[in-house]
């Protein structure tokens, strides 16, 4: 952990942050040692963007480290799992359950992430707390938080936790469906090349962009279809595609 983490923690939490941060806790069934990194877990870039004090004190760092400790516990248990299934299988399973689409339900409706949210007013005004991006990143905020204060066995339970059912699901084919890897399976099935995504445009301020996105299929264009990030656009872009050709995704 280095020194700014280490600053970022000291934060002094008032006794009101400090009980609901462990209610947090409690209904969950996990343990922080220190709060105070678990708090940074939960404030948005735009609070950040909006105070001069708490310029860089925000939760995208753990964010990243989160997503990489939620992408090794899935695709350990999908491992040992699945013995019988191809690498195929695994990363469509691992892609889906580690989706905006599948991690933003967990965050609001188990985790209860809305509540501890810390956002810019700006944000909080066009109803940041149910966006789908802000829920997503903030649980992947929680996972790293919980891996440095806790350890990685520690996060690997927690995540696993969470997201088991949602494996479930898609094994069952009752999950949300991976636009992006149906369209890729029957693309390179039918004509040997990979689809072609590209960004062709960025709107709105830095903490609330919409990402704009077209895929390409030879010499056809489906898009842009637009997301609040870059990967939310292109599951769209892909499900329009998907439409066109009337795959079957149900």
């Amino acid at each position: 952990m280095n020194k700014r983490d280490l600053i970022y923690e000291t934060r002094k939490l008032s006794k009101e942050r400090e009980s609901a941060l462990k209610e947090f806790c409690k209904n969950l069934n996990i343990k922080f040692n220190n709060l105070g990194i678990l708090d940074l877990a939960f404030h948005h870039r735009s609070y950040s963007n909006e105070n001069e004090a708490h310029k860089r004190y925000n939760n995208e760092r753990l964010e990243f480290l989160g997503d990489s400790v939620l992408g090794l516990a899935a695709a350990a248990f999908l491992y040992e799992d699945m013995m019988d299934n191809p690498e195929g299988d695994l990363a469509r399973i691992k892609s889906n359950v580690v989706s905006e689409l599948s991690l933003a339900p967990i965050a609001l409706n188990i985790m209860h992430i809305d509540k501890y949210l810390v956002l810019g007013r700006g944000e909080e005004l066009t109803g940041g707390r149910t966006k789908k991006a802000i829920l997503a990143d903030a649980f992947e905020a929680v996972v790293g938080a919980l891996y440095l204060d806790s350890g990685y066995k520690t996060a690997e339970d927690f995540v696993l936790k969470m997201i088991v059912p949602e494996i479930r699901k898609v094994q069952q084919d009752k999950g949300h469906k991976d636009y992006k890897t149906i369209l890729q399976e029957f693309y390179q099935k039918k004509y040997k090349i990979c689809p072609q995504y590209e960004l062709v445009n960025k709107t709105g301020p830095e903490h609330d962009m919409t990402f704009w996105v077209s895929v390409h299929l030879k010499d056809d264009t489906y898009g842009p279809a637009k997301g609040h990030n870059k990967k939310s656009a292109e599951q769209e872009a892909a499900r329009l595609a998907c439409e066109s050709f009337g795959i079957e995704t149900e």
